[in-house]
């Protein structure tokens, strides 16, 4: 079976049985959950047949059509990454969506070099989510904030260190900012950084890691448990050596003196006491 590059066929993609009016669709993304283009999309049927292949477009969609109704095998290739194979089900005339396809990259398992590495805020992000009303969300970041990671040899060894700008709390909302800056939630006044420094690294397996350490806010420490994923590392424009992760936090505000309290009549908290935090990282080696 060649799952190379796809073959040129008409525009529907068939290259084996009767068409029909069915489809399979899906949205592939990398392990940073960004578009992969021109991703390749295989359709096997039950006799193990090839019946169909399609490229994506450069927003990581990607159509097969054409299809008889029946039970197939999608597989997903791109360039540079793991293939993925799904089963799923085509009934005549409808579409069957694989949704968000998840590839990884391959070799992106390789580790990041020891020594220092300096993480770049540009290409960076620190963001908050938490509940208002308990309906919607409100979403925040923080503007500025710098780090760095010392990666130890072995790599359970390294050492994660960042520091935030409270001040710097933005949700698009100047009233509600300046809110967020008082005794009420950051009171940056007093505090106005908020610290995190690594105790420990352990291995989930494949990309995943818990990251341990302890959060400094409003003067309180408390422990917290990062869920990481690595991304990779490789080259930049600019010559240097990049590594990329992403990881996600849930703290409760309580924990840190935040007590800010107002509720509906139906008792329901203006401000929901749980924060969801998101953290996208790249950082740059410094010294090896």
């Amino acid at each position: 079976m060649d799952l190379g590059q796809p073959q040129a066929a008409s525009g529907n993609g068939q290259t084996g049985s009767a068409p029909g009016s069915g489809a399979v669709t899906a949205s592939v993304l990398g392990s940073d959950g960004w578009p992969v283009p021109e991703a390749v999309l295989t359709l096997i049927d039950s006799g193990g047949a090839q019946v169909a292949r399609a490229q994506g477009d450069g927003k990581g969609s990607v159509l097969a059509s054409g299809l008889a109704a029946g039970a197939y095998t999608a597989i997903i290739t791109a360039i540079g990454h793991e293939p993925v194979a799904r089963t799923t089900l085509v009934h005549e005339g409808a579409t069957a969506n694989l949704g968000g396809v998840e590839v990884r990259r391959i070799g992106g398992a390789d580790l990041p070099a020891p020594g220092l590495w300096r993480i770049d805020p540009v290409h960076s992000s620190i963001q908050v989510t938490a509940k208002h009303l308990g309906l919607s969300s409100i979403h925040g970041r923080f503007n500025e904030f710098s780090g760095e990671v010392r990666i130890g040899a072995p790599i359970e060894q390294s050492l994660v260190e960042a520091r935030i700008n409270a001040r710097t709390i933005d949700t698009g909302n100047t009233m509600r900012d300046d809110h967020l800056r008082t005794e009420d939630f950051l009171n940056v006044d007093r505090f106005p950084e908020i610290a995190f420094r690594s105790t420990g690294l352990r291995p989930r397996g494949g990309d995943k890691w818990d990251l341990q350490g302890e959060l400094t806010m409003l003067g309180v420490t408390k422990p917290v448990l990062l869920d990481t994923r690595f991304d990779g590392v490789g080259p930049d424009q600019w010559g240097g050596t990049r590594a990329s992760a992403s990881a996600v936090a849930q703290l409760r505000r309580d924990d840190f003196a935040v007590r800010f309290s107002q509720s509906l009549a139906s008792g329901i908290a203006a401000v929901g006491m749980t924060l969801r935090v998101q953290i996208d990282i790249q950082a740059v080696l410094e010294e090896g």
